[in-house]
């Protein structure tokens, strides 16, 4: 059985940092792309990060960048988002991916396995 389990949600000020943290069982990430979406109340699920599976290639929604970091623990089986100067408009429930394909790709159907979420929130 194959289960992504996001940690590392919670409650920051604006301009402060979380890690985000995606393990895996049942698959071995390597062997994957992942990605990082959210979802605010009341608006769809929006692509955030994703790292092709090599760990060569990433991609990042542009008002991210410069911000976030995705990356892989092969050791680990664990995928991380780190985000720094979080602003309050970026409360939302965190979602990691894992995708068979080569990626990066920031397309949700693009992803077979889903993780849970987890929730952050960041006031103003």
């Amino acid at each position: 059985q194959v289960q992504l389990v996001e940690s590392g949600g919670g409650l920051v000020q604006a301009g402060g940092s979380l890690r985000l943290s995606c393990a895996a069982s049942g698959i071995t990430l390597r062997n994957y792309a992942m990605g990082w979406f959210r979802q605010a109340p009341g608006k769809e699920r929006e692509f955030v990060a994703s790292l092709s599976w090599t760990g060569a290639r990433t991609l990042y929604q542009d008002s991210v960048k410069g911000r976030f970091t995705i990356s892989r623990v092969n050791a680990k089986n664990t995928a991380y988002l780190q985000m720094n100067s979080l602003k309050a408009e970026e409360t939302a429930v965190y979602y990691c991916a894992a995708d068979k394909d080569y990626g990066p790709s920031t397309d949700t159907h693009d992803y077979e396995y889903w993780g849970q979420g987890t929730q952050v929130t960041v006031s103003p």
